[in-house]
This record gives structure tokens, sequence and C-alpha cells, in this order.
């Protein structure tokens, strides 16, 4: 799990399908977002399960903390209801792909040219590598109003069936990690990361936008990865290339 960020605002949830992690999330009880969720992905979490009709309320967490989201999106008609871990991730298993569909998994996301776009291609891509294989990769998505340092005008919307104001992010990022193992032990690990300003996208190939994890983490304040043995993690997030990545 990413460490870093402490206060009595913020929540770490664990979701479980019996005993199996379905994914991790920090949810941010002012400003009513998961500032980053982390879950595992094979391809057995995936397929073509249809999806839901409505979302709603994470039962883990007392409703009056999440925004009513159940049957409506944000006022305006800017933003979707943007995934953290997404549909696509757990369509292969309907009590993990229900849990994608919590208030809490919700994020308030430009659709069209960021979301439906460049975002969803990156996703896919992310997704390519494991699907058919028998590899598992870790994945933490999260979202960020300020770079450290930087003093970025937040912007709130709220839902059509509430007046919680959700807070918009300014950047979305994504950070992937791939294993070799010997044994119980780790013996290599590649990652490599996306950081995206939150804008409408024309044209633009998700590649363009691949740092190393490394810089994400100085952008955030969060540590990824942490349980890698150090020198690997050291290689691993210095990485800005995804075909390196791609390729590992």
């Amino acid at each position: 799990m990413p460490t870093g960020l402490e206060g009595s605002q913020y929540k770490v949830n664990t979701l479980y399908v019996g005993d199996e992690r379905n994914y991790t999330h920090l949810y941010d009880t002012e400003n009513y977002v998961s500032l980053w969720t982390a879950y595992p992905l094979n391809s057995d979490h995936m397929g073509s399960l249809s999806r839901p009709g409505n979302w709603e309320f994470n039962p883990e967490l007392s409703s009056s903390l999440q925004p009513d989201l159940c049957s409506n999106s944000y006022s305006g008609g800017t933003y979707s209801r943007g995934h953290m871990i997404p549909n696509a991730a757990r369509n292969g298993i309907k009590e993990m792909q229900l849990q994608t569909f919590y208030v809490t998994n919700a994020v308030p996301q430009r659709q069209d040219k960021f979301n439906g776009s460049i975002w969803n291609a990156m996703e896919q891509a992310i997704q390519g590598l494991v699907k058919g294989s028998a590899e598992e990769i870790y994945i933490v998505t999260g979202v960020a109003f300020n770079k450290v340092g930087e003093t970025k005008t937040v912007d709130y919307v709220t839902p059509k069936n509430d007046t919680k104001e959700c807070a918009v992010p300014n950047y979305f990022y994504t950070v992937v990690l791939r294993v070799d193992q010997s044994g119980n032990s780790v013996s290599d690990a590649g990652s490599v990361g996306f950081w995206f300003e939150h804008k409408d996208y024309d044209n633009s190939s998700y590649a363009d936008y691949a740092v190393s994890v490394d810089q994400i983490e100085e952008w955030t304040g969060f540590d990824f990865f942490v349980n890698l043995p150090d020198d690997l993690e050291k290689k691993a997030e210095s990485n800005s290339s995804w075909t390196s990545f791609k390729n590992f």
C-alpha cells in the first residue's frame, strides 16, 4: 500500500470478496473522493459481464460520509462518475465488479475527451499486459489537487441528488508494477507511471504522459511499492518509458 498523508479525515478501506482482496482505497471524507486506489490485476479478474445499472453506497463506511451518486451523476453535465478501479478490471467476477460501483470509487472526471478517450486508452493498455496470461500486476490509481508545493484552485461539484461538495481533481495518475519471482522472493521488478492534467485531450497518446514512479512520488508525497527490496525499488521506480515497461 502507498504510505504518506495521515489525518482523521482520511479512511483506509479494504474490500474483500471471500478471502481475496479486491482493492484498497484512501478515502477523503471531507472532499468525498478516494485519493488513491490500489489493486492487483490478473486475467481472471476480467471478462464480459454487463455493467450494473446503478451505483451503491459503500457499506463499510457511513453513508453520511459519501455523496449520493447512486442513481445520478454530478450536476452540470461536465463530469462523469469516473472509476478509480475500472469496471473492466473486475468484470470477470460479479461480486468484485459490484464493489467497483460503490460511490467511494467514483470521482468527478471529464468524460468525452478524458475519461472516455486518453484515460480509457491507458487503462486498456495496462489491462492488455495480463489478458490471457498467468501474470499478476499491481496498480495504484490516484488523484491530486496540487503537486507538492503548488496552490492551484480546486473546483467543487455537487451530485444531482445531494448537496455534498465533491472536490474536482486537478490531476489524475496511475502507477503500475510488474515483478519476477524466485520462490517466494521478488527477484526483479519494473514499474512506470502516467500523469495527466485533468483537462480535455485531442489526438494525444497516453504513452506521451508516461513518467517515472519516482516523479509521481515527488509530486504527490506518497511512497509507492514500499515492500520491494530497496535496490529493486530504486531501479524500477526510475523508469519513465512505457515501451521499456511493456518489454519487462
